[in-house]
């Protein structure tokens, strides 16, 4: 390991303008309508624009690569583009692209979760090179966010007759602030600086993602200063850390916008008894979690949505462990210590707290009589194996959460499929109308009572036990200048940091 480090720490010194970051899995594919793991999505955004973005507090849509944008009507978008914007490979992008894109996603060829936010779209239209008509069938709340997708090279891809499997994905071409000079699985994805970038060009030369799955080993490389930005768990962040970490470099910590569940596949008939799954969540205490693991630095997730926004229900409170409880309701549903109620939770090792996390659930459901067995394994085989083709009894996974939540992605039961979000397979036919309702529903404050019906409805039916939300604890080298934290994080200006 001690090589390993050292070998990273000299690739650093013939690239003094190189910002080391690490990603715990290879990328599945860089091509922003099929990224669906962490590793991809992180690294795609690097490579590709949507036509809009969050400004930096993710309060306000601006433009991206719309010059400016405005509604004709409440359901047709104008886009007017930026001119001079190049793909990585010189050409000139233009409205046919956008039309591409849009065709591309909703084409039956494509296994998207990500085709289900163009769903109310009638139609995609260059009304000329540089302008876009958008007409929706009826008022969406997210029409604006929908264009917040990747853009794909029409020139490109024209052509292509299978994009699931296409060469593009591991050799994307965008229009992002920098683009992809090497992609070493296991190893080194390397990024370059676009010199024709059109919001000008990146301050840091090189952006290196070094592959390692391993979390302790990307701890011990940011402890020696092979790594310039990475996360640190509570535990090191307690216990791990000396002055001399402290003084190299800077500390930024918040609550994350994701969270973390245990989700019970409900098409298994031992899931589907309701008093089944309220005893499973009585039987878990999560205060206890949230100090074991994270020594404080999280709370405990009350539901879906993410806690200070329109879509969060403060009414409804943390689930109190309560063991006579759960037993009785165990009881009713024909379990006892003769018929023992048994399941396996699954997981991934791309995080290491959640290992532990399961391990703890295990410990805690053994008190009211539940067997449970664990499963740990590597990302993609735990993606591949487990989460895309639901063979699972439970899986302990984490969603990132949006201040604008579209329910229909997770909630509804169209989403039960292949590619789809709805991984557990909830269905819920008052859930299903009320979502339906929801799209086409402009009024803010409506919509907000809605999403707390909907917060509430979710948790009492348990299809998930939601656990906790984490805080993200991420270091910066103090050798990396012009951060400036917000509340969307901390990578909103990455194209003006500097590095000494």
């Amino acid at each position: 390991m001690i090589k390993f480090i050292l070998l990273i720490t000299i690739v650093i010194s013939l690239y003094s303008s190189t910002l080391h970051l690490t990603t715990s899995t290879n990328p599945a594919r860089l091509n922003p309508i099929l990224a669906t793991d962490s590793s991809s999505s992180e690294i795609a955004s690097f490579l590709f624009n949507g036509l809009v973005k969050y400004d930096k507090d993710s309060s306000t849509i601006i433009g991206d690569l719309a010059e400016e944008f405005y509604y004709e009507n409440n359901t047709t978008i104008i886009f007017k583009l930026k001119k001079n914007v190049k793909w990585h490979d010189g050409e000139e992008f233009d409205s046919s692209d956008v039309v591409f894109t849009y065709k591309t996603i909703i084409s039956p060829k494509i296994s998207s979760p990500y085709s289900s936010s163009f769903r109310f779209v009638e139609s995609v239209e260059s009304l000329d090179k540089y302008t876009l008509k958008i007409i929706y069938k009826k008022p969406y709340f997210k029409s604006l966010e929908t264009w917040m997708m990747g853009i794909l090279p029409e020139h490109i891809l024209k052509d292509e007759n299978n994009l699931m499997s296409s060469k593009f994905n591991t050799n994307p071409i965008g229009t992002g602030a920098y683009k992809l000079h090497q992609l070493e699985h296991s190893k080194n994805i390397i990024l370059v600086a676009n010199d024709n970038y059109f919001e000008g060009r990146a301050k840091i030369d090189r952006i290196s993602f070094h592959v390692i799955a391993d979390s302790m080993t990307r701890f011990l490389m940011l402890k020696s200063g092979s790594i310039d930005i990475g996360s640190v768990e509570p535990m090191q962040y307690e216990r791990q850390l000396n002055d001399d970490f402290f003084s190299k470099f800077d500390i930024y910590e918040e609550i994350s916008h994701s969270y973390t569940y245990l989700g019970f596949n409900l098409r298994k008939e031992k899931f589907k008894n309701p008093k089944v799954r309220e005893a499973l969540s009585l039987a878990i205490d999560r205060e206890e979690l949230v100090k074991i693991l994270f020594f404080n630095h999280a709370k405990v997730c009350t539901g879906p949505f993410l806690p200070k926004t329109k879509a969060f229900n403060p009414d409804v409170k943390i689930p109190i462990q309560n063991i006579k409880k759960a037993k009785e309701l165990l009881k009713e549903a024909g379990y006892d210590d003769k018929n023992r109620f048994t399941f396996e939770i699954a997981t991934s090792n791309s995080s290491s707290i959640r290992p532990y996390a399961v391990e703890i659930l295990q410990y805690q459901l053994r008190k009211i009589g539940v067997d449970v067995t664990l499963r740990v394994m590597e990302w993609q085989a735990f993606l591949n194996m487990v989460v895309f083709p639901h063979d699972f009894d439970t899986v302990l996974l984490g969603w990132g959460l949006s201040s604008t939540p579209d329910p229909y992605m997770f909630w509804h039961s169209d989403n039960d499929k292949k590619g789809g979000f709805n991984l557990v397979g909830y269905k819920n036919e008052k859930m299903d109308k009320m979502i339906e309702e929801s799209q086409s529903t402009t009024d803010r404050e409506k919509l907000s009572k809605m999403w707390k019906d909907m917060f509430k409805i979710i948790v009492d039916d348990n299809p998930y036990l939601f656990l906790y939300i984490p805080n993200s604890i991420t270091v910066v080298d103090k050798k990396i200048k012009n951060v400036e934290p917000s509340l969307s994080g901390i990578w909103h200006n990455y194209v003006e940091w500097e590095k000494n």
